[in-house]
């Protein structure tokens, strides 16, 4: 395998996303690119890059969590529409970008894409998001 900074959870990680919270199937970042407000990524805890690679079981599994974070963004921020996004090129790991978009805000009405400059936050912000994120996570699977 190439390298997979999912998998090795180094630098580059850490550069783009902030942990959340370890779920079943699942790690879940939020991205420090703030943009769209509460952008997560949920990323396979195996290295994978297929879907047609996951059994039923692991497939499942999978989807519930990237619903689970979907619910919990909506709930926290209210977007009009989330989008959600499965890429895989230049970073092969399965991995769902969970982006919420916001009616009249940016990109609304077209893909969300990282042409536009990156929004970051202070540290204080990011800790309040994930601690937002993660306690509604938690409150949805109980």
């Amino acid at each position: 395998m190439d390298t997979c900074f999912y998998c090795e959870k180094n630098e580059k990680l850490d550069s783009l996303m902030i942990p959340i919270v370890e779920l079943e199937y699942s790690n879940v970042y939020l991205n420090r690119d703030q943009k769209h407000k509460g952008r997560c990524i949920v990323a396979l805890k195996q290295h994978k890059t297929e879907y047609f690679q996951l059994d039923s079981t692991q497939n499942a599994g999978f989807f519930a969590e990237v619903t689970t974070v979907a619910k919990a963004l909506q709930n926290l921020f209210n977007p009009g529409k989330i989008n959600y996004a499965t890429f895989g090129d230049l970073v092969p790991h399965l991995h769902v970008h969970v982006v919420p978009k916001y009616v009249d805000g940016l990109q609304w009405g077209a893909p969300f894409d990282d042409s536009v400059p990156k929004q970051l936050c202070s540290e204080a912000e990011y800790q309040r998001l994930v601690q937002q994120i993660e306690k509604e996570i938690e409150n949805l699977r109980q």
